[in-house]
């Protein structure tokens, strides 16, 4: 290896560290964005107090789904 090649393997080595880091970074901030905007759908379920639950059904603790 010659003295000018070590500068630009140096050189390339840090620019892939930083476009990686960068890639993380920004994987990173959407999911956190994702995260903070979305609002799952309502799923189907038993209210509590209903009925006997049967295996299979799930009641919530407390829906954000309902308007009781």
């Amino acid at each position: 290896m010659t003295a000018a090649t070590r500068p630009r393997r140096k050189a390339l080595l840090w620019t892939l560290i930083g476009a990686g880091l960068l890639l993380v970074a920004a994987a990173n901030a959407h999911l956190v964005y994702v995260a903070a905007t979305s609002q799952p759908d309502c799923v189907t379920h038993l209210r509590a107090g209903d009925a006997a639950r049967t295996p299979g059904q799930f009641s919530a603790a407390r829906s954000a789904c309902s308007s009781r």
